[in-house]
């Protein structure tokens, strides 16, 4: 089980959550190609360690959030609202 401390509604398990994908700036569509765009929607660095992560806490306070976890021992460091980033 993953214990993710939300900012609003304290600790909860993971399957209140649901993963969002890495945290990317999203580029300005008009100004990018195709691949570029694709790149953006379908490739992910899969990186082991810490990584920046968005997850949604779809049965709890409906926000989005801004996970900062190791995906090697799945430790938390820190969980933030994205609407505060």
């Amino acid at each position: 089980m993953l214990l993710i401390l939300c900012p609003h509604c304290g600790p909860r398990n993971s399957s209140e959550f649901t993963y969002q994908g890495e945290g990317s700036a999203r580029p300005d569509a008009e100004g990018v190609s195709a691949r570029e765009w694709r790149s953006y929607l379908y490739e992910r660095d899969n990186t082991a360690g810490p990584v920046s992560e968005e997850w949604f806490h779809s049965a709890g306070c409906r926000r989005f959030l801004v996970v900062e976890r190791d995906t090697t021992t799945n430790d938390i460091s820190s969980v933030r609202d994205r609407a505060e980033v």
